[in-house]
């Protein structure tokens, strides 16, 4: 059964950087596609960075540039590093992890971008 946690949130001011970090339990890490998500009330969850098995990335083009997804299949973690934070980056983020037509979610963690 996969079980994800994610860690890393806070509250930061504009500028500022914060580092993501979800923690998948099971065996099929390595061969899923790791991914974050956000939502802010009333909106849709939305993709900010995904990296497949192979190490692939693709990003939002309103985090392009300044938010990097990494993975490391050793210790069955991926990481969001976001840099030059904005207030419209506030959200919650989820970790997802998907594996053959099946998505896990992990429970979410806030981010606030204010001064």
């Amino acid at each position: 059964q996969v079980q994800l946690v994610e860690s890393g949130g806070g509250l930061v001011q504009p500028g500022e950087s914060l580092r993501l970090s979800c923690a998948a339990s099971g065996s099929i890490f390595s061969s899923s596609t790791m991914g974050w998500y956000r939502q802010v009330p009333g909106k849709e969850r939305e993709l900010v960075a995904a990296i497949t098995s192979a190490g692939r990335t693709n990003y939002a083009d309103t985090v392009k540039g300044r938010f990097t997804i990494s993975r490391d299949n050793a210790k069955s973690t991926v990481h969001l590093q976001m840099n030059s934070l904005k207030p419209e980056d506030t959200a919650v983020y989820y970790c997802n992890q998907y594996f053959s037509y099946a998505n896990f979610w992990g429970q979410g963690t806030q981010v606030t971008v204010s001064s």
